[in-house]
């Protein structure tokens, strides 16, 4: 009897691939936790009316989110490396239902930056870095279909949650609404967790079309750097800018855009649908661009990515028609989409398995950064200006600094 043998699980004696089951629970996990967050536009709308804030110290709620995001995505991929993804996404589960059915409960804006600002940062902090992890450990050759399938959950999450929580404040009010999603996120994270495993052995790791993908990885493993290497490369900070790109517009799209789009005339069911466009183009950026890099390379697929959002921000800088958000959530929904689907297979590529979970957690982090600028700074903008001219514009200018970092990466890790 042979060593792989002994550690192989009966499906996997039977030639079924349980990282298949990894992939398919990341994938419902996404797409729980990104519907969550995208609905946040959608709720904006109806806190304002209701207490009359203004619409940067609203949107504050949503930066402080990110501001805690930073070190609380730097501690998870620390505690990942550790613990593994299980009880993390265990944890993030409870924080999210809990910081959601609290939501419930806001009457005062202190009450608004504790439960979503906090609360609910501290479970999203907890999802994604287990879940980019954990992948690159059950696959290699095809890592960048694998991420692209669970990103599109992501996708999947915004094509349900913002219609039904629309559906769901006309319906019963934005307080029984929060209470809805966040039980049902709670139900469905923490269930999904408890089928997440890493694998037996990296000899068990093979699995069809990855025949000689242990070797490989094998071979690079004395080359892997850690967080401490890693930051002294030019490139990290290059795949940073990139993240930091993606991200900041992120920010200011998932916040605003529903409202935006409703000061152009469109109806609140119509705008909420504009992130339902987000994602399906999403879903279909994310497997297509995560075959494609599988193909042609991380580095060009974010080089393509960064010139698609470039195109996309000028578009709705320039255009007040309603229908044009339409055209901008198309290009804006595959441009973006690109940072989940490639962000471990990049670092994997560029920095070694080592220390996958620090890293990305650490990439992610400097990109947080511009996830918490971007809403505050629209919305001061908006505030002075009475538009979004101007942050769209800005949303331009960094995607330029985008698609020059992305091209200056080298092309694999024998280069960092």
């Amino acid at each position: 009897m042979t060593n792989s043998s002994v550690h192989e699980s009966p499906l996997q004696r039977s030639g079924f691939h349980y990282g298949y089951v990894i992939v398919g629970t990341a994938f419902i996990t996404a797409l729980a936790d990104e519907g969550l967050l995208f609905s946040f536009g959608v709720f904006f709308k109806p806190l304002l009316e209701e207490f009359g804030w203004p619409r940067s110290m609203t949107s504050g709620a949503f930066t402080l989110w990110a501001i805690l995001h930073i070190p609380g995505v730097f501690v998870a991929g620390k505690l990942t490396d550790r613990f593994g993804s299980k009880p993390l996404l265990t944890l993030c589960g409870l924080f999210l239902g809990l910081g959601h059915l609290l939501m419930s409960q806001t009457t005062t804006v202190w009450h608004l930056y504790f439960f979503y600002g906090i609360i609910i940062s501290i479970g999203q902090s907890l999802y994604w870095i287990p879940l980019i992890a954990i992948i690159p450990q059950w696959f290699v050759k095809r890592r960048g279909l694998m991420m692209g399938i669970v990103s599109a959950g992501i996708g999947a999450g915004q094509i349900i949650f913002p219609p039904l929580a629309n559906w769901l404040i006309h319906t019963y009010g934005w307080r029984v609404s929060y209470a809805v999603v966040g039980s049902l996120s709670m139900v469905v994270i923490v269930g999904c967790a408890q089928l997440l495993k890493p694998p037996p052995t990296r000899t068990t790791l093979s699995n069809p079309g990855e025949e000689d993908g242990v070797t490989g990885a094998s071979a690079h493993a004395s080359g892997d750097l850690s967080l401490s290497q890693a930051l002294r490369t030019r490139q990290f900070w290059m795949v940073c800018m990139v993240f930091f790109s993606i991200l900041f517009a992120l920010g200011i799209v998932l916040v605003h855009i529903v409202i935006h789009a409703i000061g152009l005339g469109m109806s609140p069911a119509g705008a909420a649908n504009i992130l339902a466009v987000i994602g399906v183009m999403g879903i279909i950026g994310r497997v297509s661009l995560g075959r494609l890099a599988d193909r042609i390379g991380n580095r060009s697929v974010f080089v393509i990515s960064s010139i698609l959002m470039l195109i996309a921000f000028i578009w709705i800088a320039l255009t007040r028609e309603p229908w044009t958000i339409y055209a901008f959530a198309v290009i804006f929904g595959v441009a973006y989409s690109t940072l989940e689907a490639l962000h471990s297979p990049m670092i994997a590529e560029l920095f070694g398995l080592r220390a996958l979970g620090t890293l990305s957690g650490a990439t992610l982090a400097v990109g947080l950064i511009g996830l918490g600028i971007g809403p505050t700074l629209a919305g001061y903008l908006f505030d002075v200006r009475g538009n979004y001219r101007i942050a769209f514009l800005i949303c331009a200018v960094i995607a330029l600094a985008s698609v020059l970092s992305a091209a200056l990466l080298p092309t694999n890790r024998g280069r960092a």
